[in-house]
């Protein structure tokens, strides 16, 4: 087992297959509200939902209307487990508080792309991401 340890944002727990990405996501036009699927085109992940996954991605882009997609996100069933973030920017960070998500940053972010697809635990309160 190999623990990376973080920053709090949201506190909470979350178990779920880790969903990586090195490029920022645009919840606002960059993913399907109803669906959960990332639908920015060219994006390294172009066509695959986040719905129950731990999704790490460097930060978030574009418009404040990123953080009430997260929240619509939620309450379709379809938001991430948790997010883990190189750097958290206000947008997500808001989106993940309002939300529910659990939500952690400022861990070793590059390391994690040799992980996707494994299942991840969170637990933010102590700061830990667990594989």
């Amino acid at each position: 087992m190999q623990t990376f340890k973080g920053r709090e944002i949201f506190a909470g727990k979350a178990k779920g297959e880790l969903l990586f990405s090195s490029q920022p996501i645009s919840f606002y036009g960059g993913v399907d509200a109803t669906t959960g699927i990332v639908v920015e085109k060219g994006h390294p992940l172009e066509g695959k939902c986040i719905s129950g996954k731990v999704l790490a991605f460097p930060n978030g882009k574009g418009s404040t209307v990123g953080s009430y997609v997260l929240y619509r996100l939620k309450k379709a069933g379809k938001a991430p487990a948790a997010i883990v973030n190189k750097e958290a920017e206000t947008i997500v960070a808001v989106g993940a508080i309002i939300s529910g998500i659990p939500m952690l940053d400022k861990v070793e972010f590059e390391k994690l792309a040799a992980f996707e697809g494994k299942v991840v635990r969170l637990d933010v309160a102590k700061g830990e991401l667990e594989i």
